[in-house]
């Protein structure tokens, strides 16, 4: 399922408009992106936690010349899927 198809179906079992089922899934997303940039972590009961993990920096290879690069710390978003949400599946 990609955006599009993800969009009609909100709208559907919503009862709403493409267009507002657009800017919802828009809204959703950009509210997490703000909160997990400000190192928030975002739960929804029953569905799941969306939060940010922090990756030390380490020593690489590159493939092509076998020469030892470094890889820079960086964070990392994660999702964890609720009890609720796993035993719906």
């Amino acid at each position: 399922m990609n955006k599009s198809e993800l969009v009609a179906a909100m709208a559907e079992k919503a009862g709403i408009a493409k267009k507002d089922a657009e800017k919802a899934l828009a809204a959703f997303i950009e509210t997490i992106e703000v909160e997990l940039k400000n190192d928030n972590k975002v739960s929804l009961v029953g569905f799941g936690t969306f939060e940010t993990r922090k990756r030390a920096a380490r020593t690489g290879i590159n493939p092509q010349t076998k020469a030892k690069i470094t890889i820079a710390a960086s964070k990392a978003p994660v999702f964890k899927a609720g009890k609720a949400f796993k035993d719906a599946i």
